[in-house]
């Protein structure tokens, strides 16, 4: 299955998309070792500091990107989300421009009621922008699409990290 606007991508996009479908699976080396971060966010999160909540999303992040032997990247946690007509804006990622590091945004209270995130859907924001990182530097993709096979690969992280709560 290819999403609409895979037909608007020119030749060398669409490889690039079918690759990414391809790929279904990220799988983590030592996932126990990985998984002792999710409590220390889940926590940070719990106490509405954004600071605590950044320090402990870059842990896991990092974490992650260590097990994966993947190159590091910055992490920020803004408070609410920006929002237009377009919606709510989760999350972000920003892929190394030549001078800086890759980094990922993500806001951890919504943008109407200014109410932190639910726990899961911050870690699934999280999970999302860190497979765009992924695509780049451990797929070696030289872009990150949504695809089908996208979104696979964040569930199956989260699946990996929360094996005790079932993904929706």
């Amino acid at each position: 299955m290819v999403f609409d606007y895979y037909h608007r991508l020119g030749k060398r996009q669409k490889a690039i998309y079918r690759k990414s479908d391809s790929i279904e699976r990220i799988v983590l080396n030592h996932t126990e070792e990985v998984r002792s971060s999710i409590i220390l966010l889940e926590t940070a999160l719990a106490s509405e500091d954004r600071t605590l909540t950044q320090k402990a999303s870059h842990t896991l992040i990092n974490n992650i990107v260590v097990d994966l032997n993947v190159v590091t990247l910055k992490t920020r946690v803004l408070t609410a989300r920006p929002s237009n007509n377009w919606g709510e804006l989760h999350g972000l990622y920003e892929p190394v421009d030549g001078k800086t590091k890759a980094r990922i945004t993500v806001w951890m209270r919504t943008a109407q009621h200014k109410k932190v995130v639910a726990f899961r859907t911050y870690l699934r924001t999280i999970l999302h922008e860190l497979c765009h990182h992924l695509d780049y530097e451990m797929l070696g993709l030289a872009d990150s699409f949504h695809t089908e096979g996208f979104f696979k690969r964040e569930s199956s992280l989260f699946k990996q990290l929360v094996p005790d709560l079932k993904a929706k």
